[in-house]
């Protein structure tokens, strides 16, 4: 895999380029936003390691404008530790956060989480054009979950809401399937990042928080998600 690390602190991207060796990793440092724009097509990564606060322009801005033309995974490094930020990066295009001080194996982890579901989704899309008719698998069966005005199509990975397409990177959609599917049950913190995020978790559960947001903002309504306080999460339709 070949990553591209963006990062302005020198001994930080020397902590991740060694990290990203021992795990067998081909990497690229930059230190700006256009360095990183400018990788994009003479490096072309497989996945983009991307802090926020660089020199030259905000890492959202860097975000949304790889988002604009390429579906490459990004995670978001930042010592930015706000719900605003992460919210921002999400919508922005971002696939996950993660907030600086970090361990290196719970980098790797998220790397790893984020290119399987990366490449399911593109698998999913490469299905779509070649596939039956939306909504049926190839053995007849329906994929697609309609919840009140939501419709979430598992084999295509779209999802529309009053009609209208919204859309959702690779990991808010992981998400959002895994709460809707039990419609009503609660769904705790610790199971949703073990299944979700495909790690035992000790740390903070914010990157979780930041993804519900995300969710209820392009639903529109945070009904569609409820917290259950001290536990988890919990879907519903609202009224």
């Amino acid at each position: 895999m070949r990553v591209l690390v963006v990062e302005d602190d020198g001994p930080v991207a020397s902590g991740i380029i060694d990290g990203l060796a021992m795990a067998a990793f081909e990497s690229l440092h930059v230190e700006t936003g256009q360095a990183a724009l400018s990788a994009m097509t003479s490096f072309a990564p497989d996945l983009v390691l991307l802090d926020l606060g660089l020199p030259d322009m905000d890492g959202s801005e860097v975000c949304r404008s790889i988002r604009s033309s390429s579906q490459i995974a990004i995670i978001v490094v930042s010592a930015r530790d706000d719900e605003i930020d992460r919210v921002v990066a999400l919508e922005m295009g971002a696939d996950d956060y993660v907030v600086k001080p970090f361990g290196m194996r719970e980098l790797i982890a998220r790397i790893r989480a984020v290119s399987r579901r990366t490449a399911a989704s593109a698998a999913a899309g490469a299905g779509a054009d070649a596939g039956p008719a939306t909504g049926v698998d190839g053995s007849g069966g329906r994929t697609e979950r309609v919840l009140g005005s939501l419709v979430i199509d598992t084999r295509t990975q779209r999802v529309s809401l009053a009609g209208t397409e919204v859309y959702f990177t690779p990991t808010e959609f992981d998400l959002l399937v895994y709460l809707s599917r039990d419609a009503g049950a609660v769904h705790r913190r610790a199971d949703i990042l073990h299944d979700v995020w495909e790690t035992t978790w000790h740390g903070t559960t914010k990157t979780l928080d930041a993804h519900v947001a995300a969710i209820r903002k392009k639903l529109g309504n945070p009904g569609w998600i409820e917290s259950v306080r001290g536990v988890g999460f919990r879907f519903g339709v609202p009224e």
